[in-house]
């Protein structure tokens, strides 16, 4: 997963609304959106070469999606497969906050991610390059591959995109988040972030939509969360478009739950925009 931008408690109707491009090399072997056989509370597309997932939910409530921190000079040589980070926690029962804890423990044994994991206690964000996971205050956030809302091109207009929706639309359906994943435009040079990739990858990874030599956005995915105890998970695989939805049962957010540990609260609260 390359892009994701999500509105956490910040919409009348809807807890969480999320929009999500995958990004890949076009040979990479991949299952498409679906109830798992070996999992079926699990919905998610599957990685069929490395395991795991890049973004699901399960119908108890539980949400995680994936991204990886693009820097060649910090590859670890045969690291475990991030994505199977996500797969374990969609697996579990664990509280997330508890799960990016006890992952925070382990995290460098792994390249560069960013993870979020949400359940009804709340919904967290924790990068191994960085350090604490972080408990989301309500607000519009966008992440790619560098940290939360760091202000690559895609992640400011994707999230300047979602805000004009959630503003001119009272109720967004998913075909309206799927929409603002297909901009195609390449950012200015003088725009690009300098990742350790040659200048003319960082301009082919720029636009929210990829399509470079071997490699681009394989599937667009909308989440919507409403507060009537369901969730709606739509896939859109490219290159052929073909659509799979998928409906769950989705229990209600507790408003004011307070992560803990045995020791008292231990994660930072980041807080970002919010809708007027």
């Amino acid at each position: 997963m390359c892009l994701i931008l999500f509105a956490y408690r910040c919409h009348p109707l809807y807890p969480l609304l999320v929009a999500a491009n995958r990004d890949e090399f076009y040979q990479r072997p991949t299952a498409p959106l679906a109830a798992w056989d070996d999992a079926p509370q699990v919905v998610a597309g599957r990685d069929l070469q490395a395991g795991g997932t890049w973004l699901g939910i399960t119908g108890t409530g539980r949400f995680a999606a994936l991204t990886n921190y693009r820097d060649p000079s910090r590859l670890i040589p045969d690291a475990p497969s991030r994505g199977r980070l996500t797969e374990d926690y969609l697996r579990g029962e664990e509280p997330a906050w508890r799960y990016l804890e006890r992952l925070s423990r382990q995290a460098g044994d792994y390249n560069g991610f960013n993870l979020l994991a949400g359940d009804a206690g709340g919904l967290f964000y924790y990068a191994n390059y960085l350090g604490k996971p972080r408990l989301l205050e309500p607000g519009v956030y966008g992440l790619s591959n560098h940290f939360l809302d760091t202000p690559w091109p895609k992640v400011r207009r994707g999230r300047e995109a979602l805000r004009r929706l959630l503003a001119r639309k009272a109720d967004p359906d998913p075909d309206d988040l799927l929409g603002l994943l297909t901009d195609r435009a390449l950012a200015p040079d003088a725009e690009l972030p300098r990742t350790g990739i040659p200048l003319e990858w960082e301009r082919w990874l720029s636009p929210l939509f990829i399509s470079a030599p071997g490699y681009g956005t394989r599937a667009s995915t909308a989440l919507r969360v409403d507060g009537a105890g369901s969730a709606t998970l739509v896939e859109v695989t490219w290159p052929d478009a073909s659509r799979r939805e998928v409906r769950v049962p989705w229990p209600a957010a507790e408003q004011d739950a307070e992560p803990q540990t045995q020791d008292g609260p231990s994660l930072v609260r980041i807080e970002r925009d919010r809708l007027s």
